[in-house]
């Protein structure tokens, strides 16, 4: 039977087991999961919280990180602005990057979630809002949420994982994991 970790990495974080390259120690996922033979399905950037999988299952691996099987991953992200209803129009049909034009993802403008405070906090600017949207897409470039956002006009300032296919974060706080059965 395979192993399934559900993981809520906070924000900080390095979404892998050790830190060699770094002069000064980085939290990683061994200071959270003393689990042997499991490995993350897919990776979420250190300024990025929210939902990872591990797990012993090579294939199991693959199906979820793996861009070809389209596995969809819902991101809920805190943006610089007030966004309008063309930036997500953007969003949804598909955006141009550097790198491409992005599949077309789900978006939507949502009130501000109950999330656990961040540590450190975001930086504040009185004089511009902030907004929140969910986002679901079905790829997984790198730090591809962040520059959707920001090429519709909107930098993300803050983004949690939410969803990866059918799994999800509820009722997990950061640090915390479980195994799914």
């Amino acid at each position: 039977m395979a192993k399934l970790i559900l993981f809520n990495k906070p924000f900080g974080v390095l979404p892998q087991f050790t830190d060699r390259d770094s002069e000064t120690k980085r939290a990683t996922l061994s200071d959270f999961i003393d689990v042997p033979g499991v490995y993350p399905a897919g990776r979420l950037d250190r300024d990025s919280e929210g939902l990872m999988i591990l797990t012993d299952d090579g294939k199991l691996q693959a199906r979820i990180a793996e861009p070809k099987y389209k596995m969809p991953k819902t991101y809920l992200a805190q943006v610089e602005g007030e966004i309008a209803e063309e930036s997500l129009s953007l969003l949804r049909q598909g955006i141009e990057l550097k790198d491409g034009i992005t599949r077309p993802a789900e978006a939507e403008w949502i009130a501000e979630p109950n999330l656990w405070p961040r540590d450190p906090p975001i930086r504040v600017r009185k004089s511009i809002p902030d907004s929140w949207i969910r986002l679901t897409i079905s790829e997984g470039r790198n730090r591809q949420v962040r520059r959707m956002t920001a090429a519709a006009g909107h930098p993300t300032l803050r983004l949690v994982r939410w969803n990866i296919g059918e799994w999800s974060l509820e009722g997990l706080s950061p640090g915390e994991w479980r195994t799914m059965d």
